[in-house]
């Protein structure tokens, strides 16, 4: 079924259509990134920090894969360079405990 005028969450006011990518990262997005004190702000900016986001939440690859809507998980992971690096600690020691058969709640009770 086509959409008709009325299906969008955000229509265009003057075309009743949906507001097209272009223009919402021109008169929107950059605007905004700016006043933040951020240049050079777009929807790759927003992919790459999403990506590091689903990482830091712990999100498997699998699932970041159909969240960014990429056909082949090996594109998904070609976003992994911006993982928050706060995160690689905790991650590491987490590795370590589980390759020794440390119990982390021990640890945190001693």
């Amino acid at each position: 079924m086509p959409p008709r005028i009325g299906d969008w969450v955000f229509p265009s006011p003057i075309t009743d259509g949906p507001f097209h990518a272009g223009p919402i990262q021109q008169d929107y997005l950059r605007p905004a990134a700016e006043k933040l004190g951020l240049k050079g702000v777009g929807w790759y900016t927003l992919r790459h920090t999403y990506r590091a986001w689903l990482d830091a939440v712990g999100a498997p690859i699998g699932v970041q894969q159909k969240l960014m809507r990429h056909a082949h998980a090996s594109t998904t992971g070609m976003y992994g360079g911006t993982i928050l690096m706060r995160f690689k600690p905790d991650a590491n020691s987490k590795v370590v405990r589980m390759a020794l058969r440390r119990d982390p709640q021990q640890e945190t009770a001693a």
